[in-house]
C-alpha cells in the first residue's frame, strides 16, 4: 500500500471512530476547535505585542526626549500600540501630570492590558481539563450500555464491540487534551515574557526630575536667580556649549513652557529651550 493509500485509510478509521463515539465526540470536537480558535487567536495577539522589543522602544524614547522632550517622545511610539509602549506612553506624561496621577494611570493601563493578554486562557485550561473528564464520561455511559445489552444477549463479539465504541470517547478526549495542552503553555511563556518586560519598562520609566538645557540671550545671572527661586526648580548651573549656556533640572510634571513662564514673568532675558531629557 502506498503512502496516499495509507493516508486515506487512516481517515476513513478517524471518521469510522468518530461517527461511532456518538453525541460525546461531536461534544468533544466542537470545544476543541473552539479551544483551537482560542489558542491560535491568543498567540497572534501575542507575538504581535512581542514584535516591538523593550530596548528598541527606549532608544526611540530617549532620542526623541534628546530633540522634543516627553511630547515628541509620546509622538513617537504613539504608534506602536503594544502593552509595553502604552505603559511607557503612561510614564511620559509625567512631564504634564503629578507623579501619583502618573502611578495611578500606569496601574490601570497595566490592568486592562493584564486582562486582554489572559483573556481567553482560563477557557482554554477549562477545555483542557474538562475535555478527558467528558470522553470518560462517554466511556462510562458506553460500557454501562455494553452491560445492560449483555444482559439481553451474553454474546462476546456484541461485548468487544461495545467496549471499543465505549473508549473511542476517551480517546478523542485525551486527543484533544494533548493537542491544545502545547498551545497552552506557549501562551502561558509568552504571557510571563511580556509582563516581565512590563515590569522593566516600569522600572525604566520610573523618571525622578528632568534634564532641560536652556540658551538665554541677556542677564544671565538673573534668569539664574529667578529659576532658583522659582518652586519645581531643583538645580541651575551654567554650561558652556555652542547652543546652550544654562543646565536646569526641575521636577518631571513640569511643563517645558513652565520654564519660559518663569523666565518671562521674572526677567525681560530671551530665552530658548535647546534639550530636555526626563532622568531616572
Amino acid at each position: 500500500m502506498d503512502f496516499l493509500g495509507i493516508i486515506i485509510s487512516t481517515f476513513n478509521d478517524v471518521v469510522s471512530m468518530f461517527q461511532s463515539g456518538g453525541i460525546i465526540t461531536y461534544i468533544l470536537t466542537i470545544i476543541g476547535l473552539y479551544g483551537l480558535f482560542l489558542a491560535i487567536e491568543k498567540i497572534i495577539y501575542l507575538r504581535r505585542a512581542s514584535k516591538i522589543d523593550l530596548s528598541e522602544i527606549m532608544i526611540i524614547v530617549n532620542e526623541s526626549m534628546a530633540h522634543g522632550g516627553s511630547l515628541e517622545a509620546l509622538r513617537a511610539i504613539g504608534n506602536f500600540k503594544t502593552p509595553i509602549s502604552r505603559i511607557i506612553s503612561e510614564a511620559l506624561k509625567i512631564g504634564y501630570r503629578s507623579k501619583s496621577e502618573v502611578e495611578d494611570n500606569m496601574e490601570q493601563v497595566f490592568i486592562v492590558e493584564m486582562g486582554k493578554m489572559m483573556k481567553g486562557l482560563s477557557s482554554l485550561q477549562t477545555i483542557i481539563e474538562i475535555a478527558p473528564l467528558l470522553g470518560l464520561i462517554g466511556t462510562v455511559i458506553g460500557m454501562w450500555y455494553t452491560f445492560k445489552q449483555l444482559g439481553v444477549n451474553s454474546d462476546i463479539t456484541l461485548m468487544s464491540n461495545g467496549i471499543y465504541i465505549s473508549i473511542i470517547t476517551t480517546i478523542f478526549g485525551l486527543a484533544v487534551a494533548i493537542i491544545l495542552m502545547p498551545f497552552y503553555t506557549y501562551i502561558k511563556s509568552l504571557i510571563e515574557v511580556q509582563l516581565d518586560n512590563i515590569e522593566i519598562a516600569k522600572k525604566m520609566s520610573n523618571w525622578r526630575y528632568a534634564e532641560m538645557k536652556i540658551w538665554v540671550e541677556s542677564d544671565k545671572e538673573e534668569v539664574i536667580e529667578a529659576l532658583q527661586e522659582a518652586p519645581g526648580i531643583i538645580k541651575v548651573r551654567e554650561i558652556d556649549e555652542e547652543q546652550a549656556n544654562l543646565l536646569i533640572d526641575i521636577k518631571p510634571n513640569m511643563l517645558e513652557k513652565g520654564i519660559k513662564t518663569i523666565i518671562r514673568e521674572r526677567t525681560d532675558a530671551s530665552n530658548r529651550i535647546v534639550e530636555s531629557k526626563l532622568r531616572q
